[in-house]
């Protein structure tokens, strides 16, 4: 198994890629806002069931995959920005709906939807899988036992820490949405501007290379 020293810098690297706010943090942060914590918790957990099932084909070899094939790169990359700026478009014309009373419920809002989205934008982000093919191998004995075992506990570790800085920064910003929800007209500007983050994220995700 893998030794505590070796766990214990993983950890540490991780930790400090993971708490450096990107695309993944922004995107749970603007769906807080817009439609509260308990979306943005969702919308973590399903980020970070997309990035389990990354680890998992990592550990089987596609990170290889995709680190050879600019083909390949390039079609899970368009798919995740395209998707994204959907949900941007999605946000912004549903904007006026935020301003509900709290007691109803708007559709974007539904758990299992906001889970959903949470899922498809992790698992077609590709910028995951180079770095989980980049850095999970580093930290692989290969006099520990199996390889792919210890790739998908590394993994593992990784998609937990990634859960709690995510769904932390998507409770601060469903507080804040909170705070803003005696504001019609101030929560429905806020929401457009969540969709606008997205639409952005999803065009900086289209033009994104490999580095």
């Amino acid at each position: 198994m893998i030794g505590l020293d070796r766990l214990a810098v993983f950890v540490t690297t991780v930790t400090v890629l993971i708490a450096v706010p990107g695309p993944s943090v922004l995107f749970v942060v603007s769906r807080g806002v817009a439609l509260g914590p308990r979306a943005a918790v969702s919308t973590a957990v399903g980020n970070e069931a997309g990035l389990l099932v990354q680890v998992v084909l990592v550990a089987f070899g596609l990170g290889e995959v995709l680190r050879h094939s600019s083909l390949a790169f390039s079609v899970l990359k368009f798919a995740g920005a395209l998707y994204l700026v959907y949900l941007g478009v999605q946000t912004w014309r549903q904007r006026r709906s935020l301003a509900v009373r709290e007691e109803v419920t708007p559709r974007a809002g539904r758990p299992s939807r906001v889970l959903r989205e949470g899922f498809v934008v992790g698992v077609s982000n590709p910028k995951g899988l180079l770095i989980f093919g980049a850095v999970l191998p580093q930290f692989v004995d290969r006099h520990a036992g199996d390889a792919h075992v210890q790739l998908l506990l590394l993994g593992l570790v990784c998609v937990m820490i990634a859960l709690i800085s995510d769904a932390t920064w998507g409770l601060l910003a469903g507080t804040a949405r909170t705070w803003l929800a005696g504001s019609p007209r101030r929560l429905s500007w806020i929401g457009g501007a969540s969709g606008a983050v997205m639409v952005g994220l999803g065009i900086r995700l289209a033009l994104s290379d490999r580095e």
